[in-house]
């Protein structure tokens, strides 16, 4: 097998939770671009039908799929139907997310949705999956995390912008999830390895998405490359860890975020 071919996605069944969004839509393409056959996944099926028509047009093999991470039944059946219909799943990107909290003094409910969808279903998801790939004795589940699990809240970056309200409070349940993950990632690399399945989470940096022109300029300042990043900036390093070219890669944290955790 060539270099090339080993970066190749072709011939393997990959589920991708979300899809449409400031992340996910990205993937889609670039998961479908390489050959993936791939399942979008989330609740809102209707965006992804749109999604999959898309890549499917471009020649991509993309389907979509309900699923409730917040609903453990869907989450079980959703990896019964795709075993059952494809007789595999090689990989799971765990890209989904719900911020349901915008400040610290928000209502208590709030932390309970979020902890109920980004850490109840980000564990069941992989659970489920995780048994179809250990069986097979095979596969490779992606977290997405993001830099906001490996550091504190920065409050300089959004003083005097239009992004936060009265309560100038950061959220703390993606600070807590995120960080959650990614030694929730090294738990299910060290259950699932003696099986050759391999667990690995990416986690992100800023995502350009018209922020304020104050926050843009102290954040890009703030990374290496001094931008932030674009839809395009993820898939590759996602590719790379649900590939045969990552087959001794488990257990790690890879940030992609333009050296802002590095400074």
């Amino acid at each position: 097998m060539s270099v090339l071919d080993r970066f190749s996605l072709k011939g393997k069944v990959v589920i991708l939770t979300g899809g449409a969004g400031l992340y996910g839509r990205g993937l889609a393409s670039d998961l479908a671009g390489v050959g993936a056959t791939l399942i979008l996944a989330s609740r809102q099926k209707e965006k992804l039908d749109a999604v999959a028509a898309e890549e499917s047009q471009k020649g991509g093999k993309v389907t979509a799929e309900f699923l409730d991470l917040g609903d453990e039944d869907t989450i079980v059946e959703l990896c019964k139907r795709v075993s059952d219909q494809f007789g595999r799943i090689d990989g799971l990107v765990n890209n989904a997310v719900l911020r349901p909290m915008k400040t610290l003094n928000d209502d208590t409910a709030a932390w309970r949705q979020s902890m109920l969808v980004n850490a109840d279903g980000t564990f069941l998801l992989s659970r489920a999956a995780g048994k179809v790939m250990t069986q097979q004795g095979s596969g490779s589940i992606v977290n997405i995390g993001s830099t906001m699990g490996m550091i504190g809240p920065n409050d300089y970056l959004y003083e005097g912008t239009d992004m936060i309200g009265a309560d100038p409070t950061l959220p703390p349940d993606y600070f807590f999830h995120k960080g959650g993950m990614i030694n929730l990632t090294r738990y299910f690399a060290s259950v699932y390895g003696p099986n050759q399945v391999r667990v690995n989470c990416l986690s992100p940096g800023g995502f350009f998405n018209n922020q304020d022109p104050k926050f843009l300029q102290r954040y890009q300042k703030m990374t290496f490359l001094k931008r932030m990043a674009d839809p395009t900036d993820l898939g590759g390093s996602v590719i790379f860890l649900l590939s045969d070219a990552s087959k001794y890669v488990t257990g790690t944290n890879l940030p992609v975020d333009g050296g802002y955790t590095a400074k």
